[in-house]
């Protein structure tokens, strides 16, 4: 069999069986079994498949996956979230777009103490939604901001995807994790000035109100006691990784006891927010792995059958400049993001892309976090990007999936710039990984 009738074979099996509806983990579970059969000798494959799963889900790296989701959990059904939301709250005044302004700024910390992008944006749209509506401001004004800081979480450390995707990769999960902190926080400024520009140009679209202005005291005390505190557990993630005190793993394990400390301080840890965040954070941590066993084996019979070395030697075949190879790979992302989620993109893809990136000269690091703000970019891709339906969800009564598309735009265009930006001058996101070294 040619390789690319085994790559039609695997992937054209894969993407048949999601369109029928089929869970991710179980259409890659039974084109494995397939391919195990067909390239690798029946029945001595299928032991191979079953091996290979093992070794998968008890890869060490893996291990920060489920105490960042745990970190995210605990700090949502305990409450400590709301309390920053009302702290920063106080701190804006009656400034036009205010809530805009907060959502972007306290999504942005949410995102520096969850790791999850479906977390935050569900979080953003149950707390902002309701007092933006009320306050008047224009739909575009409410979801784009909301959808646009919830992906941040992808991006932005402790990031599970990074995590996975370092995995995945063989990228050093550390250095990615931290090569993604200085783009979040650009593309989180992008977004700041777009709200700013947006109020200029209809000042209408987030009406200006009389909110009782906070006294100084007051806002220091909110500071001092709802948000300084949350840099104690910023710390046990970021700070201990970049002074190179702790390994990724053992971060996430601090960041998830330092959460469970706060909780307890301020008198929010119950058995019940503590048995809501164990069950979300294993049902997730579950699917995730199961999705990697898939992927893993999926990769290795790419590879055996010789789909993966044909596709690659056909790519590099065209001497084309790597910049437009590049562009071709983060195209193909956005395409994809279109019909699919973001875990199914990065095993479909990582197998070739890879490789690729390694032969044309590219910085896997590097790499790896401009694919990650290719793959925020396909959460927010019409028709199927998974928070453009969460924010269908949580937003205004009336919300279409058209309008939320539309409200994105704008901040597509933001993360579009980011990725220009730092295609120009990759040591925005090398520099911290390159300090820590």
């Amino acid at each position: 069999m040619t390789w690319y009738e085994a790559g039609m074979l695997m992937l054209g099996g894969i993407l048949a069986l999601m369109m029928t509806g089929m869970p991710v983990a179980i259409a890659f579970f039974t084109v494995n079994i397939v391919g195990a059969l067909v390239f690798m000798g029946g029945i001595v494959g299928i032991d191979q498949f079953i091996a290979n799963a093992t070794d998968a889900v008890t890869s060490f790296t893996l291990v920060p996956l489920p105490l960042f989701l745990l970190m995210g959990e605990l700090f949502f059904h305990t409450g400590l979230a709301m309390r920053v939301f009302d702290a920063l709250d106080k701190c804006m005044g009656g400034i036009r777009a205010r809530l805009s302004y907060l959502t972007v700024g306290g999504g942005t910390l949410f995102a520096a103490l969850s790791g999850s992008s479906m977390a935050n944006t569900a979080m953003l749209g149950s707390l902002m939604v309701p007092e933006m509506t009320k306050r008047g401001y224009k739909p575009h004004m409410i979801t784009g901001p909301i959808i646009s800081t919830g992906g941040l979480a992808m991006i932005i450390p402790p990031s599970t995807l990074a995590v996975l995707l370092g995995s995945l990769a063989r990228i050093d999960v550390g250095a990615l994790l931290i090569a993604g902190l200085l783009p979040g926080l650009l593309l989180a400024l992008m977004y700041v000035a777009l709200i700013r520009l947006q109020v200029a140009i209809d000042p209408k679209a987030a009406p200006g109100y009389d909110a009782e202005p906070a006294g100084l005291a007051t806002i220091l005390r909110a500071l001092a006691v709802d948000v300084l505190p949350m840099g104690f557990v910023i710390f046990c993630v970021i700070g201990l990784i970049l002074l190179g005190w702790a390994t990724p793993t053992e971060s996430a394990a601090f960041g998830a006891l330092s959460v469970l400390i706060l909780a307890a301080a301020y008198r929010r840890l119950s058995w019940e927010a503590l048995v809501k965040s164990l069950r979300g954070s294993l049902a997730v941590t579950v699917m995730m792995l199961m999705i990697i066993v898939g992927s893993t084996t999926f990769s290795q019979i790419l590879a055996f059958s010789g789909a993966s070395s044909g596709v690659i030697s056909w790519a590099t075949g065209f001497e084309l400049n790597p910049y437009l190879v590049l562009l071709a790979m983060l195209l193909l992302l956005v395409v994809m993001g279109m019909f699919m989620d973001q875990l199914s993109m990065m095993m479909l893809t990582l197998p070739v892309f890879m490789p690729l990136i390694q032969i044309m000269g590219f910085d896997p690091i590097w790499f790896g976090v401009v694919m990650l703000l290719a793959l925020e970019l396909s959460l927010a891709t019409p028709p199927f990007g998974l928070l453009l339906f969460i924010m269908v969800g949580v937003g205004p009564k009336g919300t279409t999936l058209g309008q939320v598309a539309r409200a994105a735009a704008p901040y597509i265009a933001c993360t579009l710039l980011l990725i220009l930006l730092l295609t120009a001058f990759p040591q925005i996101a090398l520099w911290l990984p390159d300090a820590m070294r």
